[in-house]
């Protein structure tokens, strides 16, 4: 009989992941996402060498650095789809090779920009924007992750670790970037930064062995089965399966479209602000807080390696606070408070009195602790406030404007400066003013923004339904 057989078929779909599974699926999540951050910082890191390499003025790897980030937002935008339509598995396994491609080809990108001019210039922005792919590994995971928890973590205590345990996951960026920072000290002396890309591929192809023992999301390989039956015309075994297993017995939209429809257009537009503008936030912050504080606070660091060390055992940190408090009071309302508190620690950093080192330092810390932290509960919050059928191109769109905010927040700064004076007065005073404008303000404003999504539950069981959908999901 078909209920039976369809009855079956959600048994095996719901007893086809374990316990061993998800904690196996995590550690590779985290060692992808590593490696993927690893190939994603050395470029920026790397490239005063590569423009003195080359003989480029500042102005030039300013441009190039941009068109970089303009072509990883729209790799970035590429992959959601990808992940909604094939898996997540093969997101995740598609994101490291990318990334190891991207480290692969940049060493010849490289040398075409040296011998034939602006076409190799041009190469080398397209193979950097494939990393692109290595950047959307986060939201993947998040959409993967956040899957696999709900199916196995399901009693009340179990589900009030699921944010921690990806803050984990998460903190695989600030790790990948020591590990970047310290690869290019002892790499770049012994054979250049063309080195550097070329030892990132090893790692990162080990990922794609180990991940061939992942398995997909019991969500997706439900809602897979479904389209399966739906296409075989067998809609009543696919309305009973959708049943059995928590799905909509109706054929939803898909696709970049669906984003701006129906429940999930205020999700879309309200999580799209806030990261947006966070990522203005970022660019001043996370990218430039150093240099505000030597060219506007009159601090001088000894020691580069020591500063990121420091800022990136914050964020670390910081993962881990607001994952497990975004388990307790709602991840919104973590992300909320995250972001509100940093924008008050930079506030004091940026007008803060000249050359206190103590105070400027610390408050760049807890600022950090706060800015980068609420990522855990973010793109966790992502993949919760959207439907299997969009979960992968949602969480990816969202993620890829990060690069977005980047580029804008970039010329923002850029034009701050250079309306400014030329003595060192000047600069000071605009490095604190475009800190104060374009990096404060964003990430309050991210902090308000953030409010106006629906304050959703977690994902349970094999359910694919988004949760502000849901009717036991809370609209406060």
């Amino acid at each position: 009989m078909p209920t039976l057989t369809m009855a079956a078929e959600a048994e095996r779909i719901r007893s086809s992941v374990t316990l061993t599974d998800v904690r196996r699926a995590t550690v590779i999540c985290f060692l992808a996402w590593t490696f993927a951050v690893y190939d994603f910082i050395l470029f920026a890191n790397l490239l005063p060498v590569i423009s003195g390499d080359l003989d480029w003025d500042s102005a030039k790897a300013t441009g190039v650095n941009t068109w970089v980030t303009a072509g990883t937002a729209l790799v970035a935008f590429l992959v959601g789809p990808f992940v909604d339509r094939f898996g997540r598995r093969a997101g995740i396994i598609g994101c490291v090779v990318g990334a190891a491609v991207a480290s692969l080809l940049t060493w010849l990108g490289g040398y075409a920009a040296g011998a034939i001019g602006l076409a190799g210039i041009v190469l080398l922005i397209v193979i950097r924007s494939l990393a692109g792919v290595g950047y959307s590994e986060q939201a993947v995971n998040a959409t993967y992750l956040n899957e696999m928890y709900a199916h196995v973590y399901t009693d009340e205590k179990s589900m009030r670790r699921r944010g921690l345990l990806y803050a984990f996951v998460q903190g695989g960026w600030p790790i990948g970037a020591v590990i970047a920072a310290i690869s290019i000290q002892i790499l770049e002396p012994i054979g250049g930064w063309e080195l550097c890309f070329v030892v990132a591929v090893f790692p990162a192809l080990l990922i794609p062995l180990a991940a061939r023992r992942l398995k997909e999301s019991p969500v997706f390989e439900a809602k897979r089965r479904i389209e399966e039956l739906r296409a075989q015309g067998r809609t009543a075994d696919a309305a009973e399966l959708a049943h059995l297993t928590g799905q909509k017995e109706s054929a939803p939209q898909a696709g970049v479209r669906a984003l701006f429809q129906g429940e999930s257009r205020r999700a879309t537009l309200t999580l799209s602000i806030a990261f947006l503008l966070n990522w203005v936030g970022i660019l001043a912050f996370a990218f430039q807080g150093t240099l505000i504080l030597v060219n506007g606070k009159e601090i001088s660091f000894t020691s580069a390696l020591q500063v990121l060390i420091v800022s990136n055992l914050a964020g670390f940190l910081g993962y881990l606070f607001h994952g497990w408090l975004g388990d307790r009071i709602s991840r919104r309302t973590t992300i909320s408070f995250g972001w509100f508190v940093s924008s008050l620690c930079f506030a004091v950093m940026v007008l803060g009195p000249n050359g206190n080192f103590g105070l400027l330092v610390a408050a760049y810390a807890v600022g950090t602790f706060f800015l980068i932290g609420p990522y855990s509960a973010m793109l966790f919050f992502n993949s919760e406030s959207f439907p299997v059928e969009t979960r992968g191109t949602a969480s990816t769109f969202i993620n890829a404007l990060g690069q977005v905010g980047a580029i804008i927040g970039g010329a923002l700064f850029t034009a701050t400066l250079s309306a400014a004076g030329s003595s060192a007065a000047e600069q000071a005073d605009a490095w604190i003013r475009a800190g104060l404008i374009w990096g404060c303000v964003p990430i309050l404003l991210s902090a308000v923004a953030i409010l106006f999504a629906r304050n959703v539950k977690p994902l349970s069981g094999m359910s694919a339904h988004s949760p502000s959908s849901a009717p036991s999901a809370s609209t406060a």
